[in-house]
């Protein structure tokens, strides 16, 4: 008599939830804004999001990692529209990074997150490889399209290339978040229009 075979299960643990990783970090970012950097726990998110906090050690090693994570996703909602012109994509992309900075739960999780980050050198390693690097698609893009239309030359080498988007990617998001979260002055259209036409006779004076 021949025996039956059983498959072996091809993972072990369960799969991890969409859902779960969502709720998780909104908790954070809501324990952020309630409790500050220095009484935000483990256990408070895991309460708040309706987990175990198992189930926030099995995705995040600790606070840090989770913290950078639930502001990255707030980052990813930024787009580049397409509104004809190098300028007027600027200006666009410019308002919506300001209006996400006025939300309380990116202003309080981006400055917790930063403020540590000057003692802990993995903890920038994660900002800059989950947030700044992530959001430079946003300045690719906007070159690429400034190319097509004429209005930026193309650079002569790649190395050229990524030294340039690294700069602007500096200018925006260093001004724009000096002036929302430091200085605490409006960034309303009339001052993104004046930043855009500083920032673009800069990019043309570069390339001439």
């Amino acid at each position: 008599m021949l025996s039956r075979s059983h498959p072996k299960p091809t993972r072990s643990g369960r799969p991890r939830s969409a859902a779960a990783d969502e709720a998780i970090l909104e908790a954070t970012r809501e324990s952020l804004v309630d409790l500050g950097w220095s009484k935000l726990t483990m256990g408070d998110v895991a309460t708040r999001a309706g987990v175990a906090k198992t189930t926030l050690y099995r995705r995040w090693a600790g606070k840090n990692e989770l913290v950078v994570d639930a502001v990255a996703v707030l980052f990813d909602e930024l787009e580049l529209p397409d509104l004809g012109s190098l300028a007027a994509d600027v200006e666009a992309v410019v308002l919506q990074f300001a209006a996400l900075l006025e939300r309380p739960e990116t202003k309080t999780a981006l400055m917790a997150v930063v403020a540590e980050s000057t003692r802990d050198e993995a903890l920038r390693d994660r900002i800059r490889k989950s947030i700044v690097d992530r959001q430079k698609r946003l300045v690719l893009e906007g070159r690429a399209r400034a190319q097509e239309r004429g209005e930026l030359p193309a650079e002569p080498d790649s190395a050229t290339a990524a030294r340039t988007a690294d700069l602007i990617f500096d200018v925006i998001a260093g001004a724009v978040v000096h002036r929302a979260l430091v200085s605490a002055e409006p960034v309303d259209a009339d001052w993104a229009r004046r930043f855009t036409l500083l920032l673009l006779s800069g990019l043309g004076a570069a390339s001439a």
